[in-house]
């Protein structure tokens, strides 16, 4: 990455180091940094001999509202799967200066997004506007908040070293910021989830809808309207 990198440990207790699996047979590695533009870089690595994972992701400083990235990585004997998010602070359907800011030039690079995304970091300009940098904490924090409570890779790191330390992992490691950054809880952003006895729905998505064929075109628009449920 280009800004320089700051090691953060000081800030994580060394228990987000590495972790060893109850059965022993996986070891999990994790590093975190904090750099110019960047509140948070981590990444956590699993590694047996009968997979390896990478989850990495990048977290820009609330004076900044460039999208989060993500990267996936999983390998095993029969499966290879490689996945690249770049999750918008903001909606980009109703907020078209955003998308224009930011997933004009993205949408037909394909794999090269990574590259682009350093470039756009390092064009990023730091925004002074406090009400603007309030709406980019909330923003963060949404996210955060529902990754740490519906995020896939939950049930893996609970097989491999139990619920109470995969839960530690998710909300003070790989989502960290969430009590920082915010005060509302997964319910406050997310009321849709409240079972009756108030409760969290343990769905991961209960919302959404499924599609043959990609919803969006070459340019990233939603053409929904196009496809049948």
């Amino acid at each position: 990455m280009k800004p320089n990198a700051t090691p953060i440990w000081h800030l994580l207790p060394c228990r987000y180091n590495s972790r060893i699996s109850m059965d022993g047979k996986s070891e999990i590695e994790m590093l975190s940094f904090e750099a110019t533009k960047v509140r948070l870089l981590r990444s956590l690595c699993i590694e047996s001999q009968t997979m390896q994972v990478l989850d990495f992701a990048v977290f820009p400083e609330p004076e900044f509202d460039m999208p989060i990235f993500c990267a996936n990585f999983f390998s095993s004997a029969n499966t290879n799967i490689v996945v690249l998010d770049l999750n918008p602070l903001h909606d980009v359907i109703s907020q078209r200066d955003y998308k224009e800011k930011y997933y004009k030039g993205l949408i037909p690079l394909g794999l090269k997004y990574a590259e682009a995304w350093l470039e756009l970091m390092d064009q990023a300009v730091v925004e002074t506007n406090a009400s603007k940098i309030m709406c980019n904490r909330e923003a963060q924090h949404r996210y955060l908040t529902w990754r740490a409570e519906k995020d896939p890779g939950h049930g893996l790191l609970k097989k491999l070293i139990g619920e109470t330390q995969a839960k530690d992992l998710l909300v003070n490691f790989l989502f960290n910021g969430i009590d920082e950054l915010g005060s509302k809880s997964f319910l406050d952003y997310f009321p849709e989830y409240c079972c009756e006895d108030g409760t969290i729905n343990q769905s991961r998505s209960i919302i959404g809808k499924s599609f043959e064929s990609r919803p969006w075109d070459g340019k990233g628009e939603f053409i929904s309207n196009s496809f049948e449920n």
